[in-house]
């Protein structure tokens, strides 16, 4: 891959990673200033939410119930691996939608990665749910990872004829 190329690569990465962290980080201020912990405003009564709570865990609250100075440590760590493996999956790849899927899981864990070093848990606001069923409540930075896994899952399962290799 020519230099030209390996730039643009990079531009688009920082450019995708920015837009998702931006976005996360302002939408997790708007809430935690217009909101009490806990407060819920109905905006599409019996199915969708805006509710301010805080998670100490991983992804959709698992671990959220383990105690002690260790688990912000351990996603802290967790989260820094995957970026370093995310920042390897970008250099070798090539494929347009990769690199789209790298950008959108990186720039979510980033955001996340902010709340947990700014705060030591992660603002979680968005609550999808219709009758008893009930999704966890999550953000911005999540739903870009979820984008992200599925794309690469499309990916996989689907391969082109031709990889889109004009980045």
């Amino acid at each position: 891959m020519g230099n030209d190329r390996m730039k643009n690569k990079y531009t688009w990465v920082g450019a995708i990673a920015a837009v998702v962290i931006i976005l996360d980080q302002w939408t997790k201020y708007l809430v935690v200033k217009r909101f009490a912990l806990y407060e819920t405003l109905a905006v599409i009564p019996g199915f969708f939410n805006l509710s301010y709570v805080r998670n100490k865990g991983a992804a959709f609250g698992i671990l959220s119930g383990s105690h002690g100075a260790w688990r912000s440590v351990f996603f802290v760590a967790v989260a820094v691996i995957a970026l370093a493996a995310l920042a390897m999956l970008v250099r070798k790849s090539e494929d347009r939608l990769s690199i789209i899927s790298f950008s959108l899981i990186g720039g979510g864990a980033l955001g996340n990665l902010i709340d947990r070093i700014r705060v030591g848990e992660v603002t979680d606001f968005i609550d999808w749910y219709y009758r008893s069923y009930h999704w966890p409540t999550f953000n911005i930075a999540d739903s870009a990872i979820t984008v992200g896994v599925v794309l690469l899952a499309v990916e996989m399962l689907f391969p082109g004829k031709e990889t889109a290799r004009e980045t």
